[in-house]
């Protein structure tokens, strides 16, 4: 009997690396999650394919799937709409695919609310000194936008009872490994396995 898959949420405040870990895990040979298909109201860019890249909707269509409930996540960015489809998400993970999901704090927490089964996975920087640093770093943003942002990794930070687990970024290829080791002994959890041979022993 086929396992169902999981939906992965990984999240953390800006600045700590989550799309850096997200490339990591994805550039190796042995990775077999789906990368969740965001759906926007932007237009395409040049080479970009409507269900590869994004699942590209009018502003309409957007506002209609809102109503219906058919987001997990959405939030509206420079005048265009981003969220993440639930249809998709469920199919490929009834399909026994995971799904893997890079999301800011105030998204995973909309993706708890309709989607709690999911491995929800904060990634933690190993201080706010650290963190500090690497936002520092990036030498894209002033002093004050620098201490904006970091009065709210506090918060978010504050919000890490609300996961699963905390995967702290020391180094990428850790984490990486520590994701990795985390989602094989959630499919190993006994309530997500008994469901299979419950089913087993009935048409038995």
């Amino acid at each position: 009997m086929k396992k169902k898959g999981l939906l992965i949420v990984l999240s953390g405040p800006s600045g700590v690396g989550k799309g850096t870990v997200r490339k990591a895990i994805f550039s190796q040979p042995d990775t077999k999650f789906e990368y969740s298909i965001s759906m926007t109201t932007r237009k395409p860019r040049e080479g970009e394919i409507n269900g590869v890249d994004y699942f590209f909707k009018d502003r309409e269509e957007f506002e209609e799937l809102i109503r219906q409930g058919k987001l997990l996540e959405y939030a509206e960015y420079v005048g265009n709409y981003y969220g993440t489809p639930i249809d998709y998400v469920r199919e490929t993970i009834d399909s026994g695919r995971d799904v893997f999901l890079e999301i800011e704090v105030q998204g995973a927490k909309q993706v708890r609310e309709k989607f709690p089964e999911g491995l929800f996975i904060f990634l933690a920087p190993p201080s706010l000194s650290e963190l500090e640093s690497r936002i520092t770093l990036r030498g894209t943003e002033s002093e004050e936008l620098i201490r904006g942002r970091m009065e709210k990794a506090r918060k978010e930070i504050e919000m890490m009872n609300l996961y699963d687990y905390v995967v702290e970024n020391d180094k990428i290829e850790n984490a990486c490994e520590r994701i990795k080791a985390i989602v094989v002994a959630e499919h190993c959890r006994t309530t997500r396995v008994a469901q299979i041979y419950k089913k087993i022993l009935e048409v038995e």
